[in-house]
C-alpha cells in the first residue's frame, strides 16, 4: 500500500492531556523552557500586563500553558479570565481529573467546543455556570442522564449542537429537560435522535421564548405538527428526516409567523408539500438538496419567485443564494457578483437587515447537508460535484465561521475518493477543485491557527494529493512545507492529517528530495517516538509515508539518519494495530533494499529485536503485514549475517509455513513468500533446513503459479535447492519436474533460466547416488523414474538454450576469430537480469564441472550459464570471475570451446566466457 485516503471522520479514543499551570494533569508535563546563557539578559516579566495578556491571546491553549509555566508572574496572568471565553478541547482527553484543573479558570467560559463522550460526563467539572454555547460531536453514546445534567448546571446555554454522530441514546425526555433548564435557549441542533415527540417540541416552544433555530438532523421521526407551534423559530431544519406526515406539516409549518429559513434535504418531501410551504408569507428559502422527488422535477434554474427560493442539486444553487441576498438587502446597496464572490457580496452586506443570520444558517446546513451526501456518495451526481459542488464547498471554505470552514475542507476530502480501499480520487472531481483555486484556498486554512480547521484542511489535501497532478500543484504552491511543519503539531489531530498528506505526496518520486528537505523525514520519526501507543492513525501514516521515502536511497539514508530504523522496529515489535504493522514492515523492507549504496540492510538486521519481530510478523492474521514483513526478510537475507541470523530467529520454520499456506494467498504474498525462502536457501545449511521442514512442496505449488513475478522466485528458491543432491531428490520425488518444465515456457526470461539451472543442478549425477539407495527392487523403480524425468528434464533444458540459438548469428561465430561476431552473440543471448545474481565457489564449481559432463546438453547449459555470469559490466562479472581463475576454469573452458563433439551453441559460449575472463584478469579480479 503506498497511499491513504481518508473520507468520514474517525472518533479518537485516547487523546493527549492538556497541561495547565506547568503542573502535570494525567501523567502529562511540560517542561519549562530553560535560559540560554549565551542569549541577552531580557527581563520579561517587565512586559506591561496588557501585553503579556495579548500575546497569550494569540496562543492555542497547549502553548500558553507552557508559557504561564515559566514564572509565576506569567502563570497569575495565564489565568486572567478574559483569555478563557472560549476553549476548543476536541483534541485532548478530557476527563473528570483534567476538567477539574480547568475549573479555576473557566468561571467565564463562553464557548466549549468538545468530544467524546467521556468528555460530555466530564464539562460539569469545569463549573462555567455562565456557559452560553456548546458544541459536542462523537457523542453516540451520550445518554439521557448525562444531556439533563449538563443542562441543569448551564440554565444560561443559548446554543446546543450534538452531532453530526447519530445520538440514538437521547429521548424525547432529555429534550424536555434541556427545554425546562435552559429558558434562554435560542439554538438547538441534534442528530440522529430517534424519536422526538411532540411534548418534548411543546415544552421547547413553552420555556424556550427566544428560540430562532431547531435543527433535528437525521433523526428517524418528529412530530411535525408539534413544530407548527413553534412560533419564534426562524430557521429550522430537519435535513435526513425519515418519518413525518409532509401534508400536515407543510399546511401547519407555512402558517408559522417568523420561518424564514427551511432545510428538508435528503428526505422524500413531496412537490406539493414544498409548494404549500413556498406560499408562506415569511419564508424565503427551503434547501432540498437530494431530495429524489423534486431533483426530478427540477428545470435547472432555483426556483425564484417573489424573494423566494428553492434549492437542490439540479438548480443552480449559488444564483439561488445570490437572489437570496438580493431580496434581503435594498437593490442598489447589492454589488453586481458572479460565483466565486458570493461571500464577499454576504460580507459586504452583512449588516444590511437580517443577512448575516440567514447566510450564517445557510452556510451551515449547506456545509452539512453536502458533507452527508459526499459521504454516501450516491451514484448519479458526478455532474453536480464537477458543475457546482466543488465551487459551493470552496465557497463554504470562505465562510467566517469555523465550523462551517471545517465541514466544508471535511466535504472536499471526501467527495474526490470514490473508493476508499484502492484509495481512489475521482480525476474530473480533482480537477474541479484545483480549477476552482482549491489548493491554495485549502493551503491558507491549513496556516490558520486553528487546530480544528488545520486538521481538516490538511485531511482534503492529503486526499486530493492522491491525484498526481493535484500533488504537483500541492508540491508548487508550497503545500510540501506546509505539510511538514503541521506533523510537528502537538495537536496529534493535525500531525496525523498532516503525516497522511505527506504519505501521498511521497508516492510521487519527485517529492521525495523536498519533503527531506523540508525536515519532513525527521518530523515523521519524531511522530512515532511521540505517540508510540494509542494513536495508530498517526503511527500508520507516519509509517507509511517512511515507506514511501525510504524506496529512495538518499531518503533512506536521511530516515537512517533520522532514527528511523529504531522507530520503525519499535512499531514492528510492540504495536498491535495491523495497520501500522503492515507499514512498519513496510518501510523497513524499502531501508533493507539498498544494500549495495548504503549500510541500511546491515543496520536495521543489527537492530535489537528487528529479526525476530519480522519473521513474528510472518505469522500475522491479516495478509498485508504478512506480506511486507515476509518482503522485509526477502531484502534483508541478501546480507550474509542477517540470513544466518532470520534463520537463528526461527525464520526457516516461519517462511516455510507461510508458502503453505499462502496459494490462495495475492500474488505479492506468494512472491515475497518465495523470495524470502530464495534469499535464505543461498546457505547451504538453510537449504537442507529448508528441505527438511517441507519447504519443497510448497515452492513447487507456486511455481505452477500464473503471475510472472512469482514464476521467478520460486525457481530461484527451486534452484538453490537443487543445489543439494537431497533437495533435489525431493524436488523429484514432490512432482517438482514437470513444474519447472513448466517454468522453462513462462513469459519470464530469469524464471525459464533459473529452472533450466535447477534442472541441470538435479540431473548433473549427483543425486543418482541418494536416489538408488534401497533394496534391489526399489532401486530398480527409482532408476526408471528418474531416468524418465531426467529425459523429461533434458529435453526442456535443451528447448530453452535453443529459445536463443540463431544459426546464420553462431555459424558466423564459430567460423570467425573476430570481436565482433562474438558481440553480436552476446546481445542475442543476454538476460539482463542474470547480472544481478551472485554465485558462490561451490557453484561455479558445479558448473565448471558440468562443463565436462557426458551430456552435450548440459554443457551447454553450464557454458550458457557461465556466459551470462561474466558478461562485462553486469553486477557480479568481476566477482565471478575470480572464482573462475581460481578454480583454473580456462583450461576446461578451452576443451569445451574446442570439443568436436560439443554442438556449436556451447562452444560459442565457451569462448565468450574465455573473452569475459580476458576482460577481467587474474591479477584484476585479485585486487577488486
Amino acid at each position: 500500500m503506498s497511499r491513504r485516503v481518508r473520507r468520514k471522520p474517525v472518533i479518537v479514543e485516547e487523546k493527549e492531556k492538556i497541561v495547565v499551570q506547568g503542573s502535570c494533569v494525567n501523567g502529562v508535563c511540560e517542561e519549562t523552557p530553560r535560559s540560554d546563557t549565551n542569549s541577552m539578559n531580557v527581563d520579561w516579566t517587565g512586559l506591561p500586563d496588557d501585553t503579556v495578556i495579548q500575546v497569550l491571546s494569540c496562543l492555542n491553549y497547549r502553548d500558553r500553558a507552557s508559557l504561564s509555566s515559566t514564572c509565576k508572574t506569567f502563570r497569575v496572568l495565564g489565568s486572567s479570565p478574559c483569555l478563557w471565553t472560549s476553549l476548543d478541547l476536541r483534541a485532548h482527553k478530557c476527563d473528570v481529573e483534567t476538567a477539574a484543573s480547568l475549573a479555576s479558570r473557566c468561571s467565564n467560559l463562553q464557548r466549549l467546543r468538545f468530544r467524546g463522550s467521556e468528555a460530555a460526563n466530564a464539562v460539569i467539572c469545569l463549573q462555567a455556570r455562565g456557559l452560553r454555547e456548546i458544541s459536542c460531536d462523537f457523542c453516540r453514546d451520550i445518554s439521557d442522564a448525562t444531556l439533563s445534567v449538563m443542562a441543569a448546571r448551564h440554565e444560561a446555554l443559548e446554543a446546543l449542537q450534538i452531532g453530526p454522530d447519530f445520538c440514538d441514546k437521547i429521548t424525547s425526555d432529555a429534550i424536555q429537560k434541556v427545554a425546562m433548564c435552559c429558558p434562554n435557549l435560542k439554538r438547538l441542533r441534534l442528530s440522529g435522535v430517534r424519536d422526538i415527540d411532540g411534548e418534548a417540541i411543546r415544552s421547547l416552544v413553552r420555556n424556550c421564548k427566544q428560540l430562532v433555530e431547531i435543527g433535528f438532523m437525521d433523526c428517524l421521526r418528529v412530530d411535525g405538527s408539534a413544530l407548527g407551534d413553534a412560533a419564534s423559530v426562524r430557521f429550522l431544519s430537519l435535513s435526513g428526516l425519515r418519518h413525518i406526515n409532509w401534508s400536515l406539516a407543510s399546511q401547519l409549518w407555512s402558517k408559522l409567523p417568523n420561518l424564514v429559513g427551511l432545510d428538508v434535504s435528503r428526505t422524500d418531501i413531496s412537490l406539493s408539500a414544498v409548494s404549500r410551504l413556498l406560499s408562506s408569507q415569511s419564508l424565503k428559502v427551503v434547501c432540498a438538496l437530494n431530495c429524489s422527488v423534486l431533483e426530478e422535477a427540477a428545470s435547472g434554474a432555483a426556483y425564484d419567485t417573489k424573494s423566494k427560493v428553492l434549492l437542490t442539486l439540479s438548480t443552480y444553487i449559488l444564483k439561488g443564494l445570490s437572489s437570496l441576498v438580493s431580496g434581503l438587502v435594498q437593490p442598489h446597496r447589492v454589488p453586481r457578483t458572479d460565483k466565486k464572490s458570493l461571500w464577499n457580496q454576504r460580507n459586504q452586506v452583512a449588516g444590511a437587515g437580517n443577512v448575516k443570520d440567514v447566510m450564517d444558517w445557510m452556510e451551515w446546513v449547506l456545509s452539512h447537508s453536502l458533507l452527508r451526501i459526499a459521504e454516501n456518495n450516491p451514484s448519479g451526481l458526478d455532474g453536480f460535484w464537477v458543475g457546482e459542488g466543488a465551487l459551493l464547498l470552496l465557497s463554504l471554505i470562505e465562510s467566517l465561521q469555523e465550523d462551517v470552514q471545517e465541514r466544508a475542507a471535511t466535504g472536499l476530502a471526501t467527495f474526490v475518493v470514490i473508493d476508499d480501499e484502492n484509495a481512489t480520487v475521482d480525476p474530473r472531481r480533482a480537477e474541479a477543485v484545483m480549477s476552482g483555486g482549491g489548493i491554495r484556498l485549502l493551503l491558507n486554512l491549513a496556516r490558520s491557527c486553528r487546530e480544528g480547521v488545520q486538521s481538516e484542511a490538511a485531511k482534503a489535501i492529503a486526499n486530493l494529493s492522491v491525484n498526481a497532478e493535484v500533488a504537483k500543484a500541492v508540491a508548487m504552491e508550497g503545500g510540501i512545507s506546509i505539510l511538514a511543519s503541521l506533523a510537528r503539531s502537538p495537536n496529534r489531530l493535525v500531525a496525523e492529517e498532516a503525516a497522511g498528506g505527506l504519505w501521498n505526496l511521497s508516492v510521487g518520486e519527485e517529492h521525495k528530495a523536498a519533503i527531506a528537505e523540508a525536515g519532513g523525514v525527521k518530523a515523521l520519526v519524531d511522530l512515532i517516538f511521540k505517540w508510540p501507543s494509542g494513536g495508530d492513525g498517526v503511527l500508520e501514516r507516519a509509517a507509511g509515508a517512511l515507506a514511501n521515502l525510504a524506496a529512495d536511497d538518499k531518503c533512506s539514508m536521511e530516515v537512517a539518519l533520522a532514527g528511523g530504523v529504531h522507530a520503525l522496529v519499535m512499531l514492528a515489535r510492540s504495536c498491535k494495530s495491523e495497520g501500522v504493522q503492515e507499514q512498519a514492515a513496510r518501510a523497513l523492507a524499502n531501508l533493507a533494499a539498498h544494500g549495495d549504496s548504503n549500510g541500511n540492510n546491515a543496520a536495521v538486521g543489527q537492530e535489537a529485536g528487528a529479526l525476530e519481530a519480522l519473521v513474528q510478523l510472518t505469522c500475522s492474521r491479516h495478509e498485508g503485514v504478512r506480506q511486507e514483513a515476509a518482503g522485509a526478510l526477502w531484502n534483508l537475507s541478501f546480507d550474509d549475517r542477517n540470513r544466518e541470523a532470520i534463520a537463528a530467529a526461527g525464520g526457516v520454520e516461519a517462511l516455510v509455513a507461510l508458502a503453505q499456506t499462502c496459494s490462495n494467498g495475492s500474488q505479492g504474498l506468494q512472491e515475497r513468500a518465495a523470495g524470502a525462502l530464495w534469499g535464505l536457501s543461498v546457505s547451504e545449511a538453510n537449504s537442507i533446513a529448508i528441505g527438511r521442514e517441507g519447504g519443497v512442496a510448497p515452492l513447487i505449488a507456486l511455481a505452477r503459479s500464473d503471475a510472472e513475478d512469482v514464476h521467478e522466485t520460486a525457481a530461484g528458491a527451486l534452484w538453490n535447492l537443487a543445489f543439494n543432491p537431497g533437495n533435489a531428490l525431493r524436488i523429484v520425488e514432490e512432482g517438482g519436474v514437470p513444474a519447472l518444465v513448466h517454468l522453462c515456457s513462462s513469459v519470464s526470461k530469469m524464471a525459464r533460466f533459473m529452472s533450466a539451472l535447477a534442472l541441470a543442478y538435479m540431473f548433473d549425477g549427483r543425486m543418482d547416488e541418494i536416489g538408488l539407495t534401497g533394496s534391489s527392487t526399489e532401486g530398480v523403480s527409482k532408476a526408471g523414474s528418474l531416468d524418465g524425468a531426467r529425459r523429461m528434464a533434458l529435453k526442456n533444458i535443451e528447448a530453452f538454450i535453443q529459445t536463443f540459438f540463431d544459426q546464420h548469428l553462431f555459424a558466423a561465430a564459430a567460423a570467425s576469430s573476430a570481436p565482433a561476431s562474438l558481440t553480436q552473440v552476446v546481445e542475442a543471448v543476454r538476460i539482463q537480469e542474470a547480472g544481478h545474481l551472485r554465485c558462490s565457489g561451490a557453484e561455479i564449481g558445479r558448473f565448471i564441472s558440468m562443463l565436462r559432463n557426458t551430456s552435450s546438453i548440459l554443457r551447454s547449459c553450464a557454458a550458457f550459464a557461465l556466459l551470462q555470469f561474466t558478461i562485462p559490466g553486469s553486477r557480479h562479472a568481476v566477482h565471478h570471475a575470480s572464482l573462475l581463475h581460481k578454480a583454473g576454469a580456462a583450461r576446461v573452458l578451452r576443451a569445451a570451446a574446442a570439443s568436436a563433439t560439443a554442438p556449436i551453441e556451447a562452444k560459442v559460449f565457451a569462448r565468450i566466457v574465455l573473452r569475459n575472463l580476458e576482460h577481467h584478469p587474474f591479477e584484476a579480479c585479485s585486487l577488486t
